[in-house]
């Protein structure tokens, strides 16, 4: 996977009021997370819009205050007297947020995540934002009207299915939008023991069974092999009283392939923009579009 080069500047630090050496972290495919004592600078991509970095900041802070401890949200930047939580820095959006000390989630802590999603979603369930402001790129698809360029993505019934689930959606609330490992982290001594839930740039409005899904889907191996898995997850989500109602086995696996289609898409468009990606990258492109035609129910 090929990591964005962004780097800290001076004029960041300064924004932030954080001095001292500072240590990328690890991950970040459009910005960089940087540690500096016991604060993480975030530094966007050239082209994030504020009003979206924002909005998102406020799913986050919404998590938190409606009581997931392990939302992790961002905090005011010094000397704002607006309590600003983002701000425009040589092009790009700079946030600061609290180190939470961890290490990514492991494959076994699948019952946690699932747990820990029940909790985000109850949290969420009562937050009341606007629209956000630009679609994330989960939003294509759920009307039925996606239009697909690649042939492999073209699934009329999907559509219909997805126009159907939509239009009979009941509860909708903010939701973290991309809750996988990558995201999590769990302590140092318990690798299943989730502490953090971070990275809120793909938040968005939506049925809580469409996360739930997303989420089966990763915990599984990213490309569900085993439905057995996806089908532990989302039940374990349900019995920690999650607000997803009950996903039955084509609800779980039309949903899967929503997600694994929109990941293609994004894929694609990156690529065509000219972002690289090693032979990891395309690897695990060939196996998303193989697991959604293979979970065409």
């Amino acid at each position: 996977m090929v990591f964005a080069e962004v780097p800290l500047t001076a004029a960041a630090r300064r924004v932030c009021g954080v001095r001292g050496p500072a240590a990328r972290l690890h991950g970040g495919e459009e910005s960089a997370a940087w540690r500096v004592g016991e604060a993480v600078v975030r530094v966007s991509a050239h082209d994030k819009d504020l009003a979206e970095t924002v909005w998102c900041h406020e799913v986050a802070r919404a998590a938190r205050a409606g009581g997931c401890a392990e939302a992790v949200a961002p905090l005011p930047l010094p000397g704002r007297s607006d309590g600003a939580t983002v701000a425009r820095v040589e092009g790009r959006a700079v946030s600061l947020w609290p180190h939470v000390d961890g290490v990514w989630a492991s494959k076994e802590s699948g019952s946690s995540a699932a747990r820990l999603l029940a909790r985000l979603h109850r949290a969420l369930a009562g937050a009341r934002l606007p629209p956000r402001p630009r679609p994330c790129f989960l939003e294509a698809g759920p009307d039925g009207r996606a239009d697909h360029a690649d042939p492999r993505l073209r699934d009329p019934q999907l559509d219909r299915w997805l126009a159907g689930f939509t239009a009979r959606a009941g509860r909708r609330h903010p939701l973290h939008g991309d809750f996988y490992r990558g995201n999590l982290l769990a302590a140092r001594d318990s690798p299943t023991r989730l502490v953090a839930v971070l990275d809120w740039d793909e938040a968005w409005v939506a049925p809580p069974e469409v996360e739930v899904a997303s989420a089966a889907l990763e915990f599984t191996d990213g490309f569900c092999r085993d439905m057995a898995v996806a089908r532990r997850f989302a039940d374990a989500y349900r019995e920690a009283g999650g607000t997803a109602r009950r996903l039955d086995d084509e609800t779980l696996a039309q949903l899967m392939r929503h997600r694994l289609r929109c990941e293609s898409v994004l894929f694609a468009t990156a690529a065509a923009d000219g972002v690289p990606h090693d032979e990891e990258d395309l690897d695990h492109h060939r196996q998303r579009l193989a697991a959604f035609a293979r979970l065409r129910p």
